[in-house]
């Protein structure tokens, strides 16, 4: 299922093509379920909801992502294929990016 915005990321060295993997797939979406599902804990800490809720959003991006048999060690390339993979615009994607961002800065601190 090749996508030709996703190839010539693999040409720039920012995307891996590798097979798809449906129980890999499957294993993201459910830990997606799950983390989603524990940022809706109320005794969780706002840091813990957030980490968690972020965790399921990249989860639930790089499923999509290997969904079309590509794999990326960036965060921010996974989110960026969103608009590829799942059609989403940039002002969509760029929330997850934003919290990538928050998610960086607290782990510095």
């Amino acid at each position: 299922m090749s996508l030709p915005p996703l190839d010539n990321l693999v040409r720039a060295g920012q995307l891996k093509m590798e097979a798809r993997n449906e129980l890999e797939i499957t294993r993201m979406l459910a830990m997606a379920r799950a983390r989603l599902a524990d940022a809706r804990l109320v005794h969780v800490s706002a840091e813990g909801r957030f980490m968690s809720a972020y965790t399921a959003g990249h989860a639930a991006a790089l499923a999509a992502l290997r969904w079309h048999g590509y794999r990326s060690e960036s965060r921010f390339t996974v989110f960026q294929c969103l608009t590829h993979t799942l059609g989403w615009s940039a002002s969509q994607w760029r929330v997850l990016d934003a919290a990538r961002s928050e998610e960086h800065t607290s782990e510095l601190q």
